[in-house]
């Protein structure tokens, strides 16, 4: 996949990406999936774990983070699930508070794919519990972050060869730059997330395709 640039062929070419629309990368992960249901994996959640940054993250981190994830250095998993909030994901109890030029991070996500063996990761986490769902904002930690720490893997039926585990976030300290978007803008940029955004892939040059039926849905 690195060789052939498919492990995240979706980033845009301006960041080391082939810049493949929604189509294009169902293609690539189909294909994938022909041989290894868990390889298929990496191209799926690298886009999941990245398009948070790609359609709300800023110029520097756009920069910053998607460039090894586009050559294959690094990947990027989406942290959204907690065992208090599956199917509810406003009712997120991970936190994070504001400490000058920092945010410290505390809490727990559940069903991770990739998890402790992506480099990158795209938190969800509550900034203003009083504004309910619109005071969840969206940030990038690192495996290396002090703070950061893994559960042991899910035992599972199939695709074993991802792993899907814990994170958890003990006074993880999060430079403010790394905020994805607009403090709040967590959820809405969450549910785009979810549903690939068409209009990601609307871009001068770029295939459009549809939008697929509203019962299929991407799982962290």
């Amino acid at each position: 996949m690195r060789a052939a640039d498919l492990a995240a062929a979706h980033i845009p070419e301006e960041y080391g990406g082939a810049g493949a629309d929604a189509l294009a990368t169902v293609i690539i992960v189909e294909e994938i999936a022909r041989v290894c249901m868990s390889s298929s994996l990496i191209p799926g959640v690298n886009k999941l774990g990245t398009l948070p940054v790609i359609l709300s993250g800023s110029e520097e981190l756009k920069r910053k983070y998607l460039p090894p994830v586009a050559a294959g250095e690094a990947m990027f998993s989406y942290c959204l699930s907690e065992p208090e909030a599956g199917s509810d994901a406003a009712g997120m109890r991970t936190k994070a508070v504001r400490d000058g030029d920092h945010w410290v991070l505390n809490g727990a996500k559940r069903w991770i794919t990739n998890a402790g063996e992506s480099e990158y990761y795209t938190t969800m986490a509550v900034t203003d519990p009083t504004k309910g769902a619109k005071g969840i904002s969206p940030s990038s930690s690192r495996r290396s972050d002090s703070g950061v720490s893994f559960g042991a893997p899910e035992r599972k039926l199939g695709i074993k060869g991802s792993p899907t585990r814990e994170v958890f976030y003990d006074d993880v300290r999060i430079p403010a730059d790394r905020i994805i978007g607009e403090e709040g803008q967590g959820f809405s940029i969450a549910m785009k997330t979810l549903d690939h955004h068409p209009d990601h892939d609307r871009r001068p040059g770029h295939r459009r395709c549809r939008r697929a039926p509203s019962t299929t849905r991407w799982r962290t």
